[in-house]
Formats: structure tokens, sequence, C-alpha cells
């Protein structure tokens, strides 16, 4: 709902006025700005994977696009555990958007069913790693999964990246936390004859104290296929912000 309604103001704002709308993105790159200061990391410990339990809940400040944002607020909750992992409940409620969904994580950061893009539900074939703990700046980690989109209906293989780059202090509606700092980046499986396949460029605040990430920033684009002397041919589908408001339940 929220990729559908934003790629296609996207797409009609590009096609009409390819210049300004051209200057509009590289200007856009840009998020609100935030109390993000760059801390060492000499001294701390591996984050070890969160003790979670049923009733563990974060909320969060949420917005998607560049002039005339989408907004809503989504919330997280482990509403199941048992010997298989985590049930997870996703719900996101705005002016313009109503959804819930359900993640399944074998263990924290191992995700079995979950979303990689927006709220596009997909079946990994192979656990996709969220995260990979214990994180430490300066590892990183790379997989190439076969998946099943639930939205598309199409089966695919998906590459997902990360790499842990250090810990920042940043302030967020919930509260200031101690950050570890991680650069997603991500190849998607929904090329067409028209069209490149989406990639990703995600980072991610993960604050040990909540047990999740407190801050995302969040970009993607895809490239058009055809003559180059149309005009502008790349397309901006995700330029996502969300902050953590507040958090409660048993996390550790």
């Amino acid at each position: 709902m929220i990729r559908a309604a934003i790629r296609c103001a996207a797409v009609v704002r590009l096609r009409l006025v390819a210049v300004a709308a051209t200057v509009a993105l590289v200007a856009g790159c840009a998020f609100p700005g935030a109390a993000i200061t760059t801390e060492s990391g000499a001294g701390r410990p591996p984050v070890e994977a969160p003790q979670l339990a049923v009733g563990a809940r974060w909320i969060y400040r949420a917005s998607d696009g560049f002039r005339t944002p989408v907004v809503w607020t989504e919330t997280r909750e482990i509403v199941a555990h048992d010997a298989g992992g985590y049930t997870v409940r996703v719900t996101q409620h705005g002016p313009s958007v109503d959804s819930t969904r359900t993640e399944v994580w074998s263990a924290p950061g191992v995700v079995r069913v979950g979303a990689l893009f927006n709220d596009e539900t997909r079946q990994f074939r192979t656990p996709l790693l969220r995260y990979r703990f214990p994180l430490v700046p300066g590892a990183s980690w790379s997989q190439w999964i076969d998946n099943y989109n639930e939205t598309t209906k199409k089966a695919g293989q998906i590459n997902h990246y990360v790499r842990v780059e250090g810990w920042d202090r940043v302030t967020t509606p919930a509260g200031t936390f101690d950050a570890i700092r991680m650069r997603v980046l991500m190849r998607l499986d929904d090329q067409e004859f028209w069209r490149e396949p989406t990639t990703c460029n995600y980072v991610i605040w993960y604050a040990p104290a909540v047990g999740a990430p407190v801050r995302e920033e969040k970009n993607a684009e895809y490239r058009e296929r055809g003559d180059q002397r149309d005009g502008v041919d790349v397309i901006p589908t995700q330029h996502a912000l969300l902050e953590l408001e507040s958090y409660s339940g048993p996390s550790k």
C-alpha cells in the first residue's frame, strides 16, 4: 500500500518534470536533522542477542516520501513464543495507511518470514540474518536468499548485505540511546523487461538497551531499461525514516 502510493507519485513527477525531479531527488536524500553523535567503540563489549518475551513492544514514528510524505505509526509486538521461535505482529496506522502483517523469527535477528522492503512479506528458504549476533564494528555478512513474496505471489532471489560500522549516540522521541550503526545494502528480485531490480541503501541504529532499532533511514530506487534519450531513468521508490517513539515489555 505504502510502496504503491509513493511509487505512483514519484513516477508521475519524474516524467512530467525530469530536470526538477532529478534535483529534488538529490536534495531529498538527506533526512531531517537528528541528534546523532559518533561515539568511540573502544572498550565496548560485543552486542549480544537480546532476551525477548511475549509482550515486548516497540512503537515507531514513520514517514516515507519526498515533498508530501506518507506518515504512520508502526507497532512491532511479540505475540507468541515457542520452541520454533517468535511470532511478531507489525501494524501500520495513519491517515492513508492501515495494515497488519506477521513475521516469524527463529531467534532474535533470524527471520523465516518477514519484510525486506516496505510491508511486503516474504518467506525465506534460508533464514534472513537481519542481525548476526554478536554485533561488533567491522563485522559484515552477505546472503543470496531464495524467497517467496506473499504480496506479488512470485518467487525469486534477493541479495542482502550488512556491514556493522560503529557506535553513535542517537536521540529519538523515546529518548537518547547508545546504538550500533549498520549499513544494509539490498538487491531485490522485482526486475521486469522494462526495469532493473530495486536497490536499497539503509542505515539502521540498533540499541542494546531496547533490543531493537531506534532509528532507520531507508532509500531505494530502480533504473528503467530503454533509450537513455527519454530522460530520467532512475525512479525513487522509498525515502523512509522510522524513529522509536516508545517501547515496553520484557527485553534486555
